[in-house]
């Protein structure tokens, strides 16, 4: 015998082994669904079910057997005879084995598979074939026995034969019109783009300004049909063929529900709902500039717009408002420009870049520039409007130049409050981090106008220590009244010679008494330490400027601790009770007090009625009048209320059937988030009891004159 014919021998009792093996362990349960089926519907289920089971387990087995292929019993020989060398594979040529086995002009490879082909045919082969599943059957098989017996043993099915119907009898009449088909076909606006869809049922969400069209097939057909709405409209159905037709816009959500002429009414008499989908405006979200105001860079000479835009159906124009304001005080200027643009992305989401030449608009020094965008959508008959809050580039004029010949009149109004030293500390440490970005001069002038806050806060700490100047100067500095020749001001001096003679200066740090003498040291050295931080960023020097920064935040500190003022706690001290009076019944120069409460008025006095109406306590019972009311009321409510016809459809069941229990709490489950918030009041003093009642009957009865 041959080694290829001895390998595809094994390989076939392997396949035939495991073949057997699953259809023996799946054809059991397929015998029990056979005889189960048997006795729920005859021969002929059974006979379905067995074919359907055979059909299913066959191939099923065939396929498993299938993988059982030269790979597998490789691994088999490799397992079971030691003398193969785990080269099994070389047995196999490529065609067999699915992939290359070895080098094909290897020398080593032919001398090697020689070897293997002489020793397997030269010693007999033990058992290849995988093993009998014994325990997989024997579970099977008592499976399939035990449902089997509850198949025959369970009773048979009584197939009831229904009594054949006279022959002479009259048909009823319908009593309940039924809706045997019905189709909604929305058609949206033709600028949404959206195609047009069938709905199956009476109700859906259709896009605003939508044409819907209804299309039923009633039995018993009416002699005429009509849909009627919530808000009285009312819509004739036209009767084409077998159908009942007709359509309306519908620009906002509607109930409706359906009119028959000479027929029975519907099984179902419910409401049906529309809800409308509001076509949104537009969506603006702006990338540049990042603030609302800017200020003009050094050398800037453009100012960049970019604006993106969606919208849920398309976009329609954008336009760019333009205003330039030149001047100042009552010489203010304006002139304005409107650019159209065009943007670039898709019909929903655009974005808009625009570039303004301010050399070509004339900006200058002192002028604002306001641009603002705004778009419009596709919508149709009127579109909606987005604007876009406005967005300024300022051009600052140079300090002190608007003050020029009003000294004393003009003052900056931002920032409207001091920086804190802690402020202070931060924006130079910032300033200092961006050091490497910044150009020099730009360096200086951010230092600089720290500085300036620096000065603000010193100035303000100053007053509680009586200073109204620039603060502490060099021993033998000339004054700012001096002049070159160093002679101060005469007049100045005089004054000051009369108040230090008739008066008593509070506006120096030895004469000022708001603080002890050591907080007063603390905070003099504070005001030392911010002069300091002072001058060092007016030079530029920020680095060098915080440590005394730090210095002064420290003593303030100190400073507030040491400036906290404690209360002690004191009892309530009441007048003492006139005990004379006491147990007497004596009310003279009692009075009662006019009651100020007055009742508040609701302002929804339709709901608060109608939450009344439905308590389970309320001595009225719900009648039409507060239904129809609340119903007029949520109808002018229109947009304001959440849900406006969850809450009418929720009143037309209790119209008809004031009784009905479940449609109580559905409306009083609408009416509850509706409720105004109840004011305080003032509960009444409960009813005094028979002990309580004596003694105040007998404190009411005026003492005998003999009484002691």
């Amino acid at each position: 015998m041959s080694v290829a014919r001895a390998l595809s021998q094994w390989l076939g009792a392997a396949r035939r082994r495991r073949f057997a093996a699953i259809a023996l362990t799946a054809l059991p349960l397929a015998l029990a669904l056979a005889i189960g089926a048997w006795r729920v519907d005859g021969a002929s289920a059974a006979a379905w079910a067995s074919g359907l089971a055979l059909i299913a387990i066959l191939p099923w087995a065939a396929w498993r057997a299938r993988q059982l292929d030269a790979r597998w019993l490789a691994r088999q020989l490799n397992r079971v005879r030691r003398d193969m060398e785990d080269s099994a594979e070389l047995l196999f040529d490529d065609a067999t084995y699915g992939a290359p086995t070895a080098a094909a002009g290897s020398h080593l490879t032919t001398l090697q598979r020689q070897r293997l082909r002489e020793r397997l045919l030269a010693l007999a082969t033990p058992e290849l074939r995988p093993p009998w599943p014994r325990r997989q059957l024997a579970i099977a098989w008592a499976t399939a026995l035990g449902l089997a017996g509850v198949a025959l043993l369970w009773p048979t099915p009584i197939h009831r034969v229904a009594a054949p119907t006279p022959p002479h009898s009259a048909p009823t009449a319908p009593t309940r019109t039924r809706i045997l088909a019905a189709t909604l076909h929305v058609v949206a606006p033709a600028y949404t783009g959206l195609p047009a869809r069938d709905e199956a049922a009476l109700e859906a969400r259709v896009p605003e300004g939508a044409v819907v069209s209804w299309s039923l097939r009633l039995q018993p057909n009416p002699d005429s049909a009509a849909l009627r709405f919530h808000d009285g409209s009312v819509v004739p159905l036209q009767q084409v063929g077998e159908l009942w037709q007709g359509q309306r816009e519908v620009r906002e959500g509607l109930l409706y529900r359906f009119n028959l002429g000479a027929a029975p009414a519907l099984e179902n008499e419910r409401l049906y709902r529309l809800d409308v989908l509001p076509d949104r405006p537009p969506e603006l979200r702006v990338s540049a500039p990042e603030r609302t105001l800017s200020l003009l860079d050094p050398g800037q000479r453009d100012w960049l717009l970019r604006f993106e835009a969606s919208d849920d159906y398309g976009l329609g124009a954008a336009q760019l408002h333009i205003t330039l304001a030149q001047g100042s005080g009552e010489n203010v200027r304006f002139s304005e420009r409107r650019l159209r643009l065009t943007g670039k992305g898709t019909a929903t989401r655009r974005t808009f870049e625009h570039r303004i030449d301010l050399g070509a608009m004339g900006f200058a020094v002192g002028d604002d520039l306001v641009a603002r965008l705004s778009i419009t959508d596709n919508r149709q008959p009127s579109a909606n409007l987005t604007r876009h809050p406005s967005f300024i580039l300022r051009w600052p004029a140079p300090a002190g130049a608007e003050a020029a010949g009003l000294e004393g009149m003009v003052q900056r109004t931002l920032p409207a409050y001091f920086r804190s030293q802690r402020q202070i500390i931060i924006d130079s440490e910032a300033l200092i981090a961006e050091r490497a970005r910044l150009s020099e001069p730009r360096f200086v002038d951010r230092a600089d106008a720290i500085g300036v806050d620096q000065r603000i806060l010193r100035l303000r700490y100053g007053q509680f220590l009586g200073e109204e100047s620039e603060g502490p100067r060099a021993p033998g500095a000339a004054s700012e009244s001096d002049d070159e020749h160093g002679h101060g001001d005469a007049s100045a001096n005089e004054a000051a010679d009369v108040l230090a003679e008739f008066g008593h200066t509070h506006d120096q740090a030895e004469a000022t008494t708001l603080f002890d003498a050591r907080t007063r040291a603390l905070l003099k050295g504070a005001l030392d330490a911010m002069w300091q931080s002072e001058g060092l960023l007016r030079q530029g020097q920020p680095q060098a400027a915080l440590p005394h920064q730090y210095r002064a935040l420290a003593l303030i500190k100190q400073v507030q601790q040491a400036s906290r003022i404690y209360l002690s706690r004191v009892g309530l001290e009441l007048p003492p009770i006139d005990l004379s009076r006491r147990l007497r019944g004596d009310r003279s120069g009692l009075r009662d007090r006019a009651d100020p409460l007055a009742a508040a008025v609701p302002t929804n006095p339709a709901v608060v009625a109608a939450w009344a109406a439905t308590d389970a306590g309320a001595a009225q019972p719900l009648d039409v009048t507060t239904l129809d009311a609340l119903a007029d009321w949520a109808q002018a409510q229109g947009a304001r209320l959440p849900d406006r016809l969850a809450l009418l459809a929720a009143i037309d069941p209790l119209r008809r059937d004031p009784a009905c229990a479940r449609c109580v709490t559905e409306l009083r489950r609408l009416l509850w988030p509706l409720l105004p918030t109840p004011p305080a009041n003032v509960r009444w003093r409960a009813a005094p009891s028979a002990g309580g009642g004596a003694y105040l009957d007998a404190i009411a009865t005026p003492p005998a004159e003999d009484t002691p």
